[in-house]
Parts: structure tokens; sequence; C-alpha cells
């Protein structure tokens, strides 16, 4: 059934069921002169209690959720209810007030004797048994629905075939069974209605054991609620049907006990409703204590001044009153109705407030002296406390990459498989995202994604900077670490170059000395020997100090730096440099030295046949961008090596960007951006 179908049903049979209330309580005052049966149970009355508390709860319930039986089972006990005490007014009217005088009272009187039985076990039996998600426990638990029909259809029978009337007293216009007959037929019927509510209670009891957090808060309602029923009826079964007659007068105090307990069921679910979002009708709820506020105020002043003035002053219909009483409505209905709305918020939202109060608490937390530490498990908390949802998390990155970076309830930190996840982005970008679970008996209703989705689009700016954060410490690790190998290598290379001439130099040197007098000849081709050496490992040095930092870079510029570079390449490469000169000493170094970790990877990995470095001023921002027509490789699937990481480094230091364009078969494209501010 579709729910704008199941919304007008539902309401339409909520309306039957006030039309019978409505008509009750006219019978009612018709023959307010007249005594109830003595034997009948109960005030005059209370069915129009049972049908307000159940049939509206049940309407609610049935026209939101309208695959949940709960919903339509509330609905048609109000229903009944109702009807059972139409039954009861008009029967009591036309058969004492008037004296039989009207037709059907005595089948009104006979409804009333069993109809109870049916309505009372649809709630106290078929309910526990499929509360909340509308179905069994198991199917194990079937015997409970079986014992519960022949409970109720036998005590039924028993209360609907005696010969005489039990609420009247008269004799059965349908009696096919003497009372000795249709009393034990009814007692054993009472009997496995009471096995049946026991085995209900229990399978609750049991689903409470196996259910979460969560759950278990929505069945506490209801098990209290069920308590109060139970004990009722087993007051009324033990003390008047399985002792003596079921004809026995039930005592007013037990009867309001019953009426009290059974009403306690509906409210116990509307208390879950609204507390515990056991069903997503908190708008209709909210709209609801509204309009009914209204409506209680407005008839309040118009009773007050119209009818209770209108009395003390012996006109009832004071033309004047009523202006008055019109004129005061419209004077205070808009401050009781900002009151009655924010009564109803409260009501309806408890600390949670309303979406709008969600979001102004995030953005005050934004605006906050909070640390991002502190921000992000508040937001958490936040999310899970405005929605209901069982938890939430809030995850930074993107893809494959993101991870749990806060969570609430607090615990274990990790990307939950089962979550919906709702992307968080800022200016365009996916910063991460925010992870929530829900019950699987209750999926996540649209108006919680939409608040969730509003949340996640407050918390773009934070998760930028988290980011940022997180960038800057792994990029102060990385450039720590990439020091510490430069240190590393530069000590290598000095202890297995210029060093190891160095000490073979001095060796000679030493054999040198002694044998200037002994050997000069040999002396003199040792020290031309020294010298050479002495020589290689001037150059060695030079080459290392150049390797730190070109003297060509610094004295002649990028382009003519990255020309001698490239003769010395391994496969051709092309230097184009559209006119850019001298710029800042540090955007020429960090260009440079991309480059060449650039060329560098070109060599060993991309078996590239030629590659290019291509050099230009835009916007005061000094673009390079390296080529080759190599194999190529997935940046989506292919982790960046320490080249690449190192090059991403050293540019974003320096505030510019750098892009990677590849793809498997078509080349490597390194294109990247720096500041260039002019040397002076």
């Amino acid at each position: 059934m579709k729910q704008g179908t199941a919304s007008r049903l539902a309401w339409s049979l909520w309306i039957v069921g006030i039309a019978f209330a409505s008509s009750a309580i006219v019978f009612a005052i018709l023959g307010r002169s007249t005594s109830p049966p003595a034997d009948s149970f109960g005030p005059r009355g209370f069915g129009v209690v049972f049908t307000l508390a159940f049939g509206t709860v049940g309407a609610v319930v049935a026209s939101r959720r309208p695959g949940n039986p709960i919903g339509w089972i509330f609905l048609g006990a109000g229903v009944l209810s109702g009807f059972q005490e139409f039954a009861q007014q008009y029967g009591i009217y036309a058969l004492l007030t008037r004296g039989g005088g009207l037709p059907g009272g005595e089948i009104g009187a006979w409804l009333v004797d069993w109809i109870w039985v049916p309505i009372t076990a649809s709630v106290s039996i078929l309910v526990f048994s499929i509360y909340p998600d509308g179905h069994l426990l198991s199917r194990r638990w079937r015997w409970v629905l079986l014992v519960g029909a022949l409970g109720t259809l036998l005590a039924s029978f028993g209360q609907a075939v005696t010969s005489h009337l039990v609420s009247f007293g008269r004799p059965n216009p349908f009696g096919l069974l003497d009372r000795d007959i249709a009393e034990p037929i009814s007692v054993f019927g009472l009997t496995l209605y009471l096995i049946a509510m026991i085995g209900a209670a229990a399978s609750l009891f049991v689903r409470y054991r196996r259910s979460s957090a969560e759950g278990r808060h929505q069945i506490k309602w209801l098990a209290v609620a069920g308590v109060l029923a139970a004990t009722s009826l087993l007051a009324v079964v033990t003390g008047v049907g399985l002792v003596g007659s079921v004809q026995n007068e039930v005592p007013d105090g037990m009867a309001l006990f019953v009426i009290l307990a059974f009403t306690s069921i509906p409210m116990a679910a509307g208390i879950a409703i609204l507390k515990y979002r056991l069903y997503d009708i908190d708008v209709v709820i909210n709209k609801a204590v509204v309009y009914g506020l209204l409506a209680a105020f407005i008839t309040a002043i118009y009773v007050a001044i119209v009818v209770g003035i209108g009395a003390l002053a012996g006109s009832s219909n004071n033309i004047v009153l009523s202006a008055v009483a019109a004129a005061v409505v419209a004077l205070a209905f808009q401050p009781i109705r900002r009151r009655a709305q924010h009564l109803a918020n409260r009501l309806v939202y408890g600390k949670r407030a309303t979406p709008y109060e969600v979001l102004s608490s995030l953005s005050d937390q934004l605006a906050g002296t909070f640390s991002l530490e502190e921000v992000l498990p508040r937001t958490a908390r936040l999310i899970v406390e405005s929605t209901g949802v069982e938890r939430a998390q809030i995850l930074l990155g993107s893809g494959a990459a993101r991870h749990a970076v806060a969570s609430w309830p607090e615990g274990e930190v990790r990307v939950m498989d089962e979550a919906k996840v709702f992307p968080v982005r800022h200016q365009g970008d996916e910063m991460g995202a925010v992870a929530v679970t829900t019950p699987a008996a209750e999926p996540l209703t649209p108006a919680q994604g939409k608040l969730i989705e509003n949340l996640a689009s407050q918390a773009g700016l934070v998760l930028r900077n988290v980011g940022l954060i997180d960038d800057l410490r792994a990029s102060r690790q990385r450039l720590v670490a990439a020091q510490d190998e430069e240190r590393r290598k530069i000590e290598r290379n000095i202890h297995d170059g210029a060093q190891q001439q160095l000490v073979a130099l001095s060796v000679k040197m030493r054999l040198l000395q002694g044998l200037i007098e002994k050997d000069p000849a040999k002396a003199s081709t040792m020290a031309s020997d020294a010298g050479s050496e002495l020589t290689g490992a001037l150059e060695e040095l030079r080459s290392l100090a150049r390797g730190i930092y070109p003297p060509l870079l610094a004295d002649r510029g990028l382009a003519s730096a990255l020309d001698a570079q490239a003769k010395k390449a391994a496969l051709p490469v092309t230097i184009e440099s559209d006119g850019v000169g001298r710029v800042a000493r540090e955007a020429e170094a960090a260009v440079y030295f991309c480059c060449l970790e650039a060329l560098q990877n070109i060599a060993k990995y991309a078996s590239a046949s030629k590659a290019g470095v291509y050099l230009s001023l835009d916007d005061a921002e000094l673009v390079f961008r390296v080529e080759d027509d190599g194999g190529g490789f997935d940046p989506e699937t292919q982790a960046k090596g320490a080249g690449l990481q190192n090059m991403a480094d050293r540019i974003e230091a320096l505030g510019g960007s750098i892009r990677i364009a590849s793809s498997p078969g078509k080349g490597t494209r390194i294109e990247g951006r720096v500041p260039a501010e002019a040397s002076k």
C-alpha cells in the first residue's frame, strides 16, 4: 500500500472511531439521569479514552509506516473501543432510559458483553508478540498467536451465546446455551487468553535480551505498560472469572486499574516514538501537539468568556461576548502559537531540539574556541544525539584512503563496513565523510538523512583544516626523513669517494717522503700520481657540492642549470625556456630539483625514448612541465613513490601546487607551479 493511500485510510478510520465516541457521548448525555447497570464494567465513557489513546497513536503510526501492523492494530482497537462505548451508551439509553422504546438496544447490550475480548487480545497478545518491527521473534513463537486466537474465540463465544446478557441481566437475543454451559467455555477461553498473554510477554523479554541498546530502550516502555496490563487482567480473571461467575460485578477500583493499564500501552508506544525514534513521525507529532494546544487555548477562551461570563450575566448567546472572545483569541494567538511550538519542539525533539537548533549548535562549536581534536568528537556526538542513530564516525580522506578520525560512542576508531556514508565536501573537493549506523530493524529515514547531509555540509571546512594539519605533519615528517637521507647520502658519498682518495693520497705522501733521497726518479713519478689523485678528489668534492646546490644554478639561472644536466642524461632531453629569467632562489632550487628528480625517474622506470622540460611564467608564477613518451601508469591505483612525494613536498612547501597526469601506454606529464617573486 502506498503511503498516501495508507495515510488517507488511517485517518478515515480514526474519524470513524471519533464519530462512534462522539455518538456515545451524546447518548451518555441524553441518558445521564439513568444509572448504568450495577454489573457493568467500569465507569461510563471509558471507551472514549481508549478510542483517543489507541486510535490517535495508531493513526499516526499507520499513516507513516503502513508496512508495520502495530499502527493498524492500535487503530483497530481504537475504532472498536469507540464502537463498544457507543453500543453500551445506546443500550443504556434505549433499554433503561426509554424502557426499550428504541430498536437495537438489546443488540448494543449484547455487543458490550463480548467485544472487549478481541479488543484487549489484539493489544495484549498480538502487539506484544510483534513489537517493535511487526514480526514474530521466530517461527517458534507462532504458538502464542494460535493459543491467543483460540482463547479469544472461546471467550468471546461463551460470552456472546450465554442465555442472559451479562451487562443488563436481560434475556440474550442470541442466547444459544445455558449459563452453566456457556460460562465454562468462557472461563476456559480466558485461561488460554491468559497463557497466550504470558507467552507474548515472554517473547518480548527474549527480544529485549537480544536487542541492541536502542532496541532495549524501546522495549522498556512497552514492558512497563505490559506488566500493568497483565497484572490488571490477572486480577480480573482470577478474582472474578475463575472464582464464582464471570457475571460477578467488577469493583470500580479494579475496573479503573484495567482501563489505566491498557491506556498505558499506546502511551508507552508514544513515548518510545517521541524519545527513542521508534518511527519517523516527529514532524507529524510536532504539528499535532501545536494544533492541539492552539485548539485547547481557543476552546478555553471561548468557554471562559462566552459560556462562563454569559452564564453569570444570564445570557449564553451574547454576541458581544462572542466578539470579545474572538478579539482575545486574535491578540493572544501569535504569542501562544510561539509558546506552543516551543513546547512541541521540546516534547518531540527533547535535548535534540529542532534540526535548526542542531545546525546552530554545530555552527557555535565551529566558531568557538575548541581545538580541532575536540570539534570532531563533539560533531560525531551531536550527530548521534540529534538524529538518534546508533553510531557516528567522522572520516578523513576520499575513496579507499578514508580513515576514521573520530567516533561516538567512544571506542575503537575504524571504518564501519555496514555504515551509510555521507560525503563531506568543501569548495567542490571531497574532504571526508560522515558514516552512521542504525539498527537493522530501523533504517535511516529521509528526515534523518537530510539532517545528516546538512551537518556534513557544515563540517567541510573543519575537515579541510584537519586534512591540512595531517598533510602538514606528514610533510614535515617526510622532509625530516628526506633531510636525514640526504645527510646519510652525502656522508656515504664522501666516505666512499673523496675520503678514500684522500686516505690513499696520505699513505702515498708518507711513502714519497721516504723515497725522495733513496730513489728520486720513483719519487717524482709517485708525486705526479699523487697530484692526479688530488685533482680527482677535488673534482669529487666539487661534484658533491654541485649536487647540494649547483654553482651553475646560482650563477646563470634555472634554464642553464637544467640544460647542463640534460647533456648528462641517459636519454635525449629537450629544455625549452619561454623567456624565463631569474626568479626567487627558493623557487629556482625547488623547480630544479623537481625536474632533476623527474628526469631520474624517467631514466629508471619510464622506458621512454625521449623527455622534455618546459619552463614559463604565468601570472607571477613559475610554471614547469616534464613530459616523457614512456609506459605511463595509473595514478588512481598506484601510490606515489618517494620521488614523486618529495617533489610534491618541495613545491607545496613554497605555496605551490603540482599535478601528475599519466595513463598506461601514454606517458607521463608532471606540471607544477610556484610563486616566482623576482630575485633582487
